[in-house]
């Protein structure tokens, strides 16, 4: 069954895709999205479910535009995907390690796998790591719940995430 793009306003695709895109290019488009939703103001964080190599949806961290905390960009393709069809056997496409209250939902929704691009030592020296709510919910990621896979980025952290938080 094809599913159709939802795209929502702010979250775009940036270049089209080859007819069967690897991995990395997904990833690389994930990281694209996210770059564009920094230089506007958000955070930068964006999400890609891909379903038999297709896209289903993209999407954007929204938390600036209503301050929602649970407008994570996981959560935003979930909840976008889901208007569409099943989520179950789909892969995500993350610019970073997805945090506890993503995690879940993509369990939840029996989400594939999870390709990303900065891991939560990445992300600390500019803020963005979520290793302390994993701590203190006593999550443990050995072994993880589903298949989370890092890939090499084509960008620096301090590209995608900004000057480094020296509190």
């Amino acid at each position: 069954m094809p599913h159709s793009l939802v795209e929502p306003a702010g979250s775009r695709l940036i270049a089209s895709l080859t007819t069967n895109p690897t991995h990395q290019e997904w990833l690389e488009q994930a990281l694209q999205l996210a770059l564009h939703n920094r230089q506007q103001g958000g955070r930068p964080f964006a999400a890609l479910l891909v379903r038999d190599n297709q896209l289903v949806t993209s999407a954007v961290n929204g938390m600036h535009q209503d301050g929602d905390p649970t407008r994570h960009a996981e959560l935003e393709a979930l909840r976008q995907a889901s208007q569409v069809g099943p989520l179950a056997g789909a892969i995500v496409y993350a610019s970073g390690h997805p945090c506890p209250m993503c995690l879940s939902a993509l369990v939840m929704n029996g989400i594939a796998a999870v390709y990303y691009a900065f891991d939560n030592e990445d992300a600390a020296p500019f803020g963005f790591d979520s290793t302390a709510a994993y701590q203190k919910l006593g999550l443990p990621l050995a072994p993880p719940p589903l298949p989370l896979i890092k890939l090499p980025s084509p960008l620096a952290a301090a590209e995608l995430y900004g000057a480094p938080d020296h509190a």
